[in-house]
């Protein structure tokens, strides 16, 4: 994934359920993105503003792109710790890394991320609106 300019990080926890699994017993791979979602939406709701409080202002944030590296598998019941990290560096929307681990919040088991434009109620990609902008800003000098 290479060095991004990651600076708003939040770890969430989830279990891997019977219906997450293959026939192998280990976690259908399209379920990493719903755990990709988990992650941003809890780092969202961890800042202070939920995906609902976004989309009550007229703005949606669909994914327009999205990666994942398998590194290992995960299996029924494993415990896996999902942690979502907001980079700056993209203007023209929002970007999420992620990086999933397993129990031990050590050992990687994937990476990626998802881009996701803003977009108006009618479908229309629109720059992110200011109160987005203030709110990230906000957060970064919080940590600086």
């Amino acid at each position: 994934m290479g060095e991004a300019t990651n600076i708003l990080v939040y770890r969430t926890t989830s279990r891997v359920i019977y219906g997450d699994t293959d026939r192998m017993g280990y976690a259908y791979n399209a379920n990493y993105l719903r755990w990709f979602e988990i992650g941003r939406a809890e780092l969202f709701r961890h800042l202070g503003l939920t995906y609902r409080q976004i989309e009550e202002r007229g703005i949606y944030l669909p994914v327009s792109e999205a990666y994942c590296k398998y590194i290992s598998p995960v299996a029924y019941d494993d415990l896996i710790v999902i942690e979502a990290s907001l980079d700056n560096s993209v203007r023209g929307g929002v970007k999420f890394d992620y990086r999933i681990f397993g129990e031990d919040g050590a050992s990687p088991v994937a990476e990626g991320y998802t881009k996701h434009p803003c977009v108006s109620r009618e479908g229309r990609v629109l720059r992110p609106p200011q109160f987005l902008r203030d709110f990230i800003q906000q957060k970064l000098a919080e940590i600086a």
